[in-house]
Order: structure tokens, then C-alpha cells, then sequence
């Protein structure tokens, strides 16, 4: 007998990729379980891809059109991992049992405010799996899935030659510029090091991007906001460390096992999003003894307290010291 769910999850990069699990699991533990996922139009292609979605169904602005779609599906159940207005507006408006993400917005509000934190220590994606205790659903410890076209991959032919032997994939993007490693920092750990070194990231990094290469040696290759979402994901299983901000190639990059080195600024790990199941000589670096952290459960364009100790304290010589060990493993 056929089951049909309904996924939410409408945003971002990294969130979506922690809904993975969910998807997967639904679909090899419940018999006759049809998934389908809905999201912004702009992030479809992150899960069209997934062979564990029968269909996904899109909006760009307006929810009108895609209540009166998903009214025709006749859904059994919902799976709510976004809990949000938009998202509740399509639970009472088709009407069929659902289980919701607990977001737990009071505990958020407790750490960032007064910096108590009464949050579970497990990860965010066990909690959202939490939404399917109801159908017996179990965490089959497989980490997160990210699936990319092949005619989407970059060709790993156009890296410079001596890049092509094994790099470190350096994400330098971010949302927010309070969850990004300064370019100053960059440049420091870059020059730190002498293996290639690849820089990825959107177009509002580009400028970053051309003051890092000025500023460093001929083994820092630029493709920030040259190559597609697709593309840069692409050249994280072929690095051989990955370093990130908290962002969502982070998350990709779990997804493929990587070894990873994160930086903390204005969020915390505490949050529940740290890569989850990377290579275990993954780490996560933050600045101790900064006060105001965090400041956000999200970001700010810029540092609220004006002196952005978070990022600019981090310890390029344990970044370094990180990069010559496990760059040869």
C-alpha cells in the first residue's frame, strides 16, 4: 500500500542537506512510502537530484499556487522540518496529520541573550529524524546524501596542473559576514601553507577572492563565483581537507566524509549544525573567552560589538599546524 508524505523544508543550502537523512530513511524503512519535498524554487536544485524523492514541488513568491498542487496529491502525512508561517499555512490548509521540527526558539533565545544553554547536545539532524519516531523510522547512520548530476560536476582537467595532484578546498562564503573568516586570516593561513589551495564561494566573494591571490603565492586558484553551487560541491571529494566557514558547502562537505576544519565567529556549534559524521579528524575552531558569543543564531553584516574577536583571534598557526597533518593522510 502507497504512503504518501510530504516534506517541508523550504530554505537554506545547508538545512536542505540536513534533511537528507530524513528522506532516506523514510523511503528504505516505511513500506511503500512516496516522498515528496517541497521548497523555494531557487534551491530545487539541491534535491531533484536525490533518488529518494519521487517529486518536489516549488514556489517562488506566492503559496497559493502550490497549496492548490499539493491539495491534488492527497497526502497521508506531513514531515514539517522548517516550522515557520509558510510552512504551517501549508499544514492547515491540507488538513492531514503532520509532524513538526521542535525549533526550539526559547532555548536559542536563552543562549544568544543571556547565554544559558539549556540546548539537547544532540545534532539537529536526529531532531529533525525525531519527526518520524511515529513510523518507527531509525537513524540508519549513513550521515547526510548530497547528489550531483553528472554533467553538472567541474572538470577537474581545467585546475592548474600541480592542483590536480591534491588540494585544499578553502570555502570562504557565507550568508552573513560575522560567520565569515576575515580575508586577512585567509591570506595568513594560505601563505602558512605550500599545497595548492582552491577558493570557493559565490560572487559576493569575488573581491575577497582577487585581494587573497594578490596577496599570496601562484598555489591559491580562484573559482569564486566563477562555477555553479553544483560545480564547487564537485571538488570537495577530491580535496584532501577542506577548511569552511559555517555555510553550507560545510555541509556538503560532510555529506562526502571530509576532513574538516571549521571556524567559528558570531554562531556556536552548540546550535546543533556542526558537520555532521565528517572524517573524525575533522575540528572545529573558536575563539575563547569571547564574551558576546554568540550574538546570533544566524548573522549580522557586521560585528554588533564593532571588534569581531570571533573571527579575528582565530589561531592561523593551529589552521597551519591542522593543514600539514592531515593534508597527506
Amino acid at each position: 500500500m502507497k504512503i504518501k508524505f510530504l516534506v517541508i523544508r523550504l530554505s537554506s543550502i545547508g538545512d536542505i542537506v540536513l534533511t537528507s537523512p530524513v528522506v532516506r530513511c523514510l523511503k528504505k524503512q516505511v513500506e511503500g512510502a512516496e516522498v515528496h519535498f517541497v521548497t523555494k524554487k531557487k534551491y530545487e536544485s539541491l534535491v531533484s537530484p536525490n533518488p529518494y524523492i519521487d517529486r518536489v514541488h516549488t514556489f517562488s513568491d506566492s503559496l497559493s499556487g502550490l497549496i492548490h498542487q499539493l491539495r491534488q496529491e492527497k497526502f497521508d502525512y506531513i514531515i514539517d522540518l522548517h516550522q515557520n508561517l509558510r510552512s504551517n499555512r501549508i499544514k492547515s490548509s491540507l488538513g492531514v496529520p503532520s509532524f513538526s521540527f521542535q525549533k526550539l526558539n526559547i532555548q536559542k533565545f536563552l543562549l544568544v541573550g543571556l547565554k544559558i544553554n539549556l540546548l539537547p547536545e544532540n545534532h539537529i539532524v536526529d531532531r529533525n529524524l525525531e519527526t518520524l519516531s511515529a513510523f518507527d523510522v531509525k537513524n540508519d547512520e549513513d550521515g547526510l546524501d548530497f547528489f550531483i548530476p553528472e554533467n553538472e560536476k567541474f572538470n577537474v582537467a581545467e585546475l592548474p596542473e600541480k592542483h590536480q595532484k591534491g588540494y585544499v578546498a578553502f570555502v570562504i562564503g557565507g550568508t552573513w559576514a560575522t560567520k565569515k573568516l576575515p580575508v586577512e586570516k585567509v591570506i595568513e593561513i594560505c601563505n602558512g601553507i605550500s599545497f595548492p589551495v582552491v577558493l570557493l564561494g559565490g560572487p559576493d566573494e569575488t573581491g575577497e577572492a582577487e585581494v587573497i591571490v594578490r596577496e599570496t603565492g601562484n598555489n591559491v586558484f580562484n573559482l569564486t563565483g566563477k562555477i555553479s553551487l553544483h560545480q564547487s560541491a564537485s571538488l570537495l571529494p577530491g580535496a584532501r581537507v577542506v577548511l569552511a566557514n559555517d555555510t553550507g558547502l560545510m555541509h556538503i562537505a560532510a555529506a562526502f566524509k571530509k576532513k574538516i576544519l571549521s571556524f567559528w565567529g558570531n554562531t556556536v556549534p552548540a546550535f546543533g549544525m556542526y558537520p555532521y559524521q565528517a572524517d573524525p579528524a575533522s575540528e572545529m575552531l573558536e575563539v575563547s573567552g569571547v564574551k558576546c558569543r554568540p550574538c546570533s543564531k544566524l548573522g549580522y553584516r557586521k560585528c554588533p560589538r564593532k571588534h569581531f574577536r570571533c573571527m579575528k583571534e582565530q589561531d592561523a598557526a593551529k589552521a597551519i599546524a591542522w593543514i600539514e597533518k592531515n593534508f597527506g593522510d
